[in-house]
């Protein structure tokens, strides 16, 4: 996959974040077609559980998430004892992981929205669970697009080499 298709997949998950659908959703249905995720649907349903940091508990960030779904369809184990591809694939999400947090400084949504001090997450959660309204407002005030977009080149860059 050459940079234009890379640049193509992640302006096409800022779409789908400006649609109304969560990082963990943007990223994983603008790669899943990869594996032969033909139905965006079906990418999006499996992935929505994943958005606000897992739940709107503001854990895990999404866009994170979502790379880390498509680093199972690229290289999970199916197989019960294989130790090798778990630990392949483990070493694989550690790597995505690794790249992510040096660009952006955390892996926790909490901490990139700013709403707990990068590394200091003592994860008090807002267990409220109605999403935000999507107004012109919340998205000029998330930093989430650029983190999104930047997940799918860190994701599709790993994979061509």
């Amino acid at each position: 996959m050459n940079e234009q298709e890379i640049e193509a997949r992640a302006q096409r998950a800022v779409e789908l974040f400006h649609e109304g659908f969560n990082c963990a959703q943007a990223v994983f249905a603008s790669c899943a077609d990869i594996y032969g995720v033909q139905d965006e649907q079906l990418a999006l349903r499996l992935s929505a559980s994943f958005g606000g940091g897992m739940g709107r508990m503001r854990l895990v960030c999404g866009a994170a998430s979502g790379m880390f779904m498509l680093a199972g369809l690229h290289n999970g184990s199916a197989t019960p004892h294989d130790n090798d591809g778990k630990m392949k694939n483990y070493a694989f999400v550690q790597q995505l992981a690794g790249e992510f947090k040096g660009k952006y400084g955390s892996l926790i949504c909490a901490e990139l929205l700013g709403l707990a001090p990068k590394g200091q997450c003592d994860c008090k959660l807002d267990l409220d669970p109605r999403p935000a309204e999507r107004t012109p407002e919340y998205y000029e005030k998330r930093p989430c697009p650029e983190m999104i977009a930047e997940a799918v080149r860190i994701y599709l860059r790993n994979i061509k080499s």
